[in-house]
């Protein structure tokens, strides 16, 4: 399954930087609300990965990403005007290129701080060195707008993969994301369609099915399951997810009836039953 995927989707990394994220103190939300972003338009992640505000760390796993073919590298968080803010030194470390400053990144800021001053969120609009910290990227990139904070996004190449770097702030972040950034992705991903459906097995434990999901991942390897175990009433449920990936839609459609097919044999040779829709709730 893994394979077929590799081949149908456009791949991607999630990186969330922040010792807030190591220790507990924040929860990450931005990860899951960038997945779903990126497998809505068809992308598949292949990891989420923290670290901590460290250019080694930042370095190390962003090369491990680029090792591994991605295409799509999105880091959030440490894109600010602190000391530990250091996710572009990171990126850069990574590619091998140095931070310049960029000039229309330095346009943005100078914009977004008249218009913050202005509205009195801050005193002056000064330029002052830690917020032109905030336009030194890595040389070659590209700023995308921010209108909500003031650090600007960050778009580069590095051979055949594309790095984003967003805020950690989730307004800023998503702000970038769904007017910079996914009008990008609706290009470039690789079309592909995707269904999915649940089935529901009553009266046979997860252990005991789990060797026939194994034969039908097998026998359909187009169709991923992922099995959800409850306890009701003494008796076992299951809750199996079923998603076919495919060029076409009618292919997945296809694929999850042959999967279904083999599931309600299997559940029924080993006395179990496949329950209503209205007994999952």
């Amino acid at each position: 399954m893994a394979s077929r995927r590799r081949r149908l989707q456009t791949l991607f990394d999630i990186i969330s930087i922040g010792y807030e994220l190591l220790d507990g103190r924040v929860l990450n939300t931005n990860a899951r609300w960038l997945a779903e972003q990126i497998s809505g338009l068809g992308g598949r992640v292949c990891r989420i990965v923290a670290v901590g505000d460290d250019v080694d760390e930042i370095s190390s796993v962003i090369r491990d990403s680029l090792r591994r073919g991605i295409d799509w590298i999105i880091t959030s968080g440490g894109l600010g005007p602190t000391y530990d803010d250091v996710t572009l030194q990171g990126v850069a470390k990574a590619v091998k290129r140095k931070l310049v400053q960029n000039r229309r990144a330095v346009e943005m800021l100078r914009e977004r701080y008249r218009v913050l001053a202005e509205e009195g969120v801050v005193e002056s609009p000064e330029l002052t060195p830690h917020r032109l910290k905030m336009a030194m990227l890595p040389r070659g990139a590209k700023p995308l707008e921010n209108e909500v904070g003031a650090a600007p996004g960050v778009l580069l190449r590095a051979g055949r993969s594309r790095i984003v770097c967003l805020p950690g702030v989730p307004s800023e972040l998503e702000n970038i994301f769904l007017k910079q950034v996914k009008p990008i992705l609706e290009k470039s991903i690789r079309k592909i369609a995707v269904a999915d459906r649940w089935i529901y097995v009553r009266g046979v434990p997860e252990s005991t099915l789990a060797p026939r999901i194994e034969e039908v991942r097998e026998r359909v390897p187009g169709v991923y399951v992922k099995s959800h175990p409850e306890k009701r009433e003494g008796e076992s449920f299951i809750r199996l997810y079923l998603k076919a990936i495919a060029k076409r839609k009618e292919d997945c459609e296809k694929l999850l009836d042959r999967a279904e097919e083999l599931i309600v044999k299997a559940v029924e040779e080993l006395g179990g039953r496949i329950a209503e829709e209205g007994e999952a709730r």
